[in-house]
């Protein structure tokens, strides 16, 4: 860990990460226990004078934003300089960590940020919540045992707990000498409104940008009875069945039906047919709630008698009384809507733990002209959301139409995810045993046999039936070469890519700078670039083109590269080595070599989030000025396409002569 930066504080260290348990709390005297926070990674730098540099988990700078949070240790600290890791978090009216307000005092600090003034946000005081120290004087403590760098911690004085305070933890013999178990504890963090807990191994080191077996976070799910009281039709690969449910439930105090929002995931293609069958038979004119629900909630809607009674997952309960981050768990022919009760804002009360899934469930279902058999559509695969197999394939099925272009005539590599994204994953470019016998195939030359002879059949995702078995495979992400194949033969290139990876220090907010000195560039050149975020933490710039020399694209990429890199040495480099990149961005012009890949615009990533390679436009690109304005998930680029379509549209029909 360097010592410290212009600033004076000690140089930021990409954190550390937690990786999902897979549902199992870890127990045994090896472990301590954590509150998983809702609110936003941050470390606190402090230097010897006292100076206070807030950083966000991709480094970018917080401290005017949380500007109420600086200098607050400096006093107990003697003139050490100090690195502590933890989260800022708003607490609302209940004591509870409520991420809503914070996201609500975000959006007024992103329209105010350029004001001359510094914004007041006395209304919604912040707190940092530390949970480790990674640096105090002159001490390096990340090869230091958990339990000592907590010691640490918890020795600092707290001269304002009101701003800053060291995050609760409790090690298992502790909770066992009250007689108390994890589950307990887990429990306890569920009444106290936590998103969770966090499972830490005593004896690790602290790993930078890691997320090894040594953290293991638990989140919690929440469940909800909900009246089922209109639905949308379905469209694009969905038309002719059901699209999404809107719900409700009777408000405690007053017993009055209201509205609580709506659900369109987690649902089968024959529980979508079978409740859109049950739901023809009820429909009614006019809406069942007290209160009319907000218009653009009810766009398409049909009404129907307040009858159903189902079940869902969500996250969280607004203030506005709305269910957010929601799926369809099924129907409960059990349960009587008069006995349907609104949650209260916050968290719920305790609960037993949510039913365990038939495992290995397996439905029939229709795609474009195929029949295809699909399992475990339950399963979660982004612990983090909760999104599931079944939303996955979802999210691949109603993005198809813009997808599938992108994919036409390109060998398609896979990155698998079998068991989400905290488990084993791997690369795989052979059509796997098992493939259906009417995918479609290629078979070309291995680029890594060196004369050898070998091939490899890759497959060609061309059709619906085909990227919904992908799905169903859990290959989250779709990675394809600059260059197309006919009859067998591999084509010159059509595309040219430049993939702007940020390197430690540097974010996405940097790229799109870069972003926009190529676009320049290319355009005096004669080319039409387009832009598209990674999914991660970059994004990358193409070009359509017509060369006949395959080594030509990587050749003009680089020269570029280089060029921008001569210009502004201190944030681009050209140079792939790691040691480099720190507080640049890297422009890697080598994903043009043919045997190179490159994520797939629309493709999901196995991120923490189900986030998209998604396309932007270039006002967007010029505009983005922190990292939440280019980062996209699932859900938010289905509602894009709705509006904009596919932005890389054009590509293939502005190609021009390879300068």
């Amino acid at each position: 860990m360097a010592a410290h930066d212009a600033s004076g504080a000690p140089a930021w260290v990409e954190p550390m990460l937690a990786k999902p348990d897979g549902g199992r709390l870890r127990s045994g005297a090896e472990w301590a226990y954590e509150y998983k926070l809702d609110g936003y990674r941050a470390a606190m730098r402090i230097a010897p004078d006292g100076t206070t540099v807030l950083t966000s988990r991709n480094n970018i700078d917080f401290t005017a934003e949380f500007a109420g949070l600086a200098g607050v240790l400096a006093p107990a600290l003697d003139g050490q300089a100090a690195y502590l890791d933890g989260e800022v978090v708003v607490y609302g009216e209940d004591g509870r960590i409520d991420f809503e307000l914070m996201q609500e005092r975000r959006g007024r600090w992103v329209r105010h940020q350029s004001a001359p003034k510094t914004v007041k946000f006395d209304d919604v005081p912040v707190r940092f919540l530390a949970f480790d120290l990674l640096r105090l004087g002159d001490r390096d403590l990340l090869k230091e045992p958990y339990d000592e760098r907590r010691r640490l911690l918890a020795g600092l004085p707290m001269p304002d707990p009101y701003r800053v305070s060291v995050v609760r933890a409790v090690t298992f013999d502790e909770l066992a000498a009250d007689r108390r178990t994890p589950a307990d504890f887990l429990a306890h963090a569920a009444s106290a409104g936590y998103e969770g807990v966090v499972a830490k191994l005593r004896s690790s080191a602290y790993v930078p940008g890691q997320r090894p077996d040594s953290w293991l976070k638990h989140p919690l799910i929440r469940t909800q009875e909900v009246i089922v009281c209109g639905w949308r039709p379905g469209q694009r690969s969905f038309t002719g069945t059901l699209g999404g449910l809107l719900l409700g439930a009777h408000d405690p105090v007053t017993g009055d039906l209201v509205y609580i929002g709506d659900v369109g995931t987690g649902f089968s293609q024959a529980a979508r047919a079978d409740l859109r069958d049950r739901l023809q038979r009820l429909e009614r004119r006019a809406h069942p709630f007290v209160t009319t629900p907000p218009r653009e909630d009810t766009v398409r809607a049909r009404w129907v008698e307040p009858r159903l009674v189902g079940e869902i997952v969500y996250r969280q309960f607004t203030r506005a009384g709305r269910v957010r981050h929601t799926a369809w768990r099924g129907l409960r022919a059990d349960k009587e809507p008069g006995d349907v009760l609104a949650p209260r804002a916050g968290p719920p009360e305790p609960a037993a733990p949510p039913r365990p899934e038939p495992a290995g469930q397996k439905i029939t279902v229709q795609a474009g002209n195929r029949q295809l058999t699909l399992s475990n559509l339950d399963k979660v695969l982004y612990p983090a959301d909760g999104f599931t197999k079944g939303e996955v394939i979802n999210y691949y099925s109603r993005i198809a139409a813009v997808l599938l272009p992108h994919l036409a005539g390109r060998p398609v590599t896979f990155i698998r995810y079998p068991n989400g994204v905290g488990g084993e994953k791997w690369f795989e470019k052979n059509v796997p045993n098992g493939a259906p016998s009417w995918l479609r195939t290629v078979r070309l030359p291995s680029t890594g046999s060196r004369g050898s002879g070998d091939t490899i059949d890759y497959p060609l995702l061309d059709d619906l039936p085909a990227l919904v078995w992908s799905a169903n495979m859990a290959a989250l992400e779709l990675h394809v070469p600059q260059w197309t194949v006919e009859a067998e033969v591999r084509q010159p290139p059509d595309r040219l890519v430049f993939d702007l990876d940020p390197g430690p220090g540097t974010s996405v907010v940097d790229c799109a700078r870069v972003a926009e000195r190529l676009h320049d560039v290319l355009v005096a050149d004669g080319l039409t670039p387009y832009a598209k975020t990674s999914g991660s933490k970059g994004m990358q710039l193409y070009c359509g083109i017509r060369t006949s020399d395959p080594a030509a694209p990587s050749a003009y990429a680089k020269k570029l590269a280089q060029q921008l890199a001569r210009e502004t040495p201190d944030s681009v480099t050209a140079v792939m080595a790691k040691a480099q990149r720190a507080g640049r961005v890297f422009i890697d012009w080598s994903q043009n070599n043919p045997a190179k890949t490159t994520i797939a615009p629309y493709s999901l990533r196995g991120r923490d989030r189900p986030t998209v390679s998604t396309p932007v436009t270039w006002d967007e690109v010029r505009a983005c000025r922190h990292v939440n304005h280019l980062t996209f998930t699932a859900d938010e680029v289905l509602d894009r396409v709705d509006e904009h379509g596919d932005l890389l549209a054009g590509l293939d029909e502005s190609r021009a002569p390879l300068p």
